[in-house]
């Protein structure tokens, strides 16, 4: 579990394809630890429905919950 909070700490939001991509689990077993994550109140997800080439592709869209990524270096627009 430490390793897919570690990746959305890392990377923000992502479908839970992308998770397990990336750390080389199976898409059931990332599931099941985002399913007990946000049990616990870890992270914030959500089901999502894409369709990639009239492919329909059904997913969870996680995030860290309350977690605010440090502002970007350099200048901004005036307000």
């Amino acid at each position: 579990m430490n390793e897919i909070m570690q990746y959305l700490k890392k990377n923000g939001q992502r479908l839970d394809s992308e998770i397990a991509a990336a750390t080389g689990m199976s898409l059931a077993k990332v599931r099941d630890m985002l399913t007990d994550l946000s049990a616990q109140g870890e992270i914030s997800r959500c089901s999502v429905t894409q369709f990639n080439q009239g492919k329909k592709i059904e997913g969870m869209l996680c995030r860290v919950a309350g977690y605010i990524p440090p502002k970007s270096p350099g200048r901004k627009p005036a307000a």
